[in-house]
C-alpha cells in the first residue's frame, strides 16, 4: 500500500510537507493513563497561554487558513481541524479521552499545533491519497451512517473507493477510525516546507511515543514535491 500526494495537488500548494508514521500491531484495547496526562499537560498549555489570542492570526494556524483559500474552501465556515482543536481547549473546552492512539495523536497535534490524522489501514483499499475529489465520490462523517456525495474539486484524502478525509484537514469519515480494535495505523502529519521542521520533530516524539506505550513496530517517511509517494505497507 502507498501513500501518494497527486501533482495535481502541489501544483496548486507547492509547499506541501507530509510527515508519515506507520505503527503496526498496535495494542489498543488497554488503558495507558500516561498518555491522557501527556494530552491534559498540552491542553492546560493551549488554555493558558492562547485563550487570547487571535488563532485567525496566530503563525502556527494562518498558514494552514492560507491554504484553504488557495483550494476555494472558506477557513471561517471550515476550519482546519487543528485550528478547530486549539480553538475549543483554548476557551476551557477540554477533549475527553477517546482511546490511547487518539490521545497521543491529540497530545502531539496540540504540542506543535499541526494537523494530525489517524488512519486504521485495516480498513483502506489500495492506496490512499491526497488528491482531489471526482463528481460521485463519497463520505460518510465521523459517527455518522447517511454517505455525502461530493462534487469535483475538492481537496480530500481518499482510498481506492472512498473518502477519508473531506476538505483536506477538515472532517474524518467514521470509516477507517481508530477504536480498540485498531492495530495497524496510518498517521499523516500535513504541513509546508515552512514549518517542515516542526513536522519532522513531531514525528520524531509520534514514533518514540508509539515505540515507548505500545512497544510497536514503526515506518517513517516524507512526501513533498519531490518525493510524491511512499510505501507505507
Amino acid at each position: 500500500m502507498k501513500f501518494k500526494v497527486y501533482q495535481e495537488v502541489f501544483k496548486e500548494l507547492p509547499d506541501l510537507y507530509f510527515g508519515v508514521i506507520i505503527g503496526k500491531q498496535i495494542d489498543n484495547k488497554r488503558s495507558i493513563p500516561e498518555i491522557y496526562a501527556l494530552l491534559e499537560q498540552e491542553m492546560r498549555k493551549i488554555e493558558n497561554n492562547l485563550r487570547e489570542v487571535n488563532l485567525k492570526e496566530y503563525p502556527e494556524i494562518k498558514p494552514y487558513r492560507e491554504a484553504f483559500l488557495k483550494i476555494n474552501i472558506n477557513p471561517n465556515r471550515f476550519m482546519s481541524s487543528v485550528e478547530a482543536m486549539v480553538k475549543r481547549v483554548a476557551k476551557g473546552n477540554f477533549l475527553p479521552s477517546i482511546n490511547p492512539v487518539v490521545d497521543l495523536g491529540n497530545s502531539i497535534s496540540l504540542k506543535y499545533i499541526l494537523p494530525m490524522g489517524a488512519h486504521d489501514l485495516d480498513a483502506l483499499e489500495g492506496e490512499i491519497a491526497v488528491r482531489f475529489s471526482q463528481k460521485g465520490d463519497i463520505f460518510i462523517p465521523l459517527g455518522e451512517e447517511t454517505a455525502e456525495i461530493l462534487e469535483d474539486g475538492e481537496l480530500v484524502y481518499a482510498d481506492a473507493k472512498r473518502i477519508r478525509t473531506r476538505r483536506w484537514i477538515w472532517r474524518q469519515s467514521e470509516i477507517g477510525k481508530i477504536d480498540q480494535d485498531s492495530k495497524n495505523i496510518f498517521f499523516p502529519i500535513d504541513g509546508f516546507q515552512s514549518n517542515r521542521e516542526k513536522v519532522q520533530q513531531a514525528a520524531n516524539e509520534l514514533e518514540r511515543s508509539l515505540k515507548k506505550y505500545f512497544d510497536c513496530e514503526t515506518k517513517r517517511g516524507f512526501v513533498d514535491i519531490d518525493n510524491q509517494e511512499l510505501e507505507i505497507f
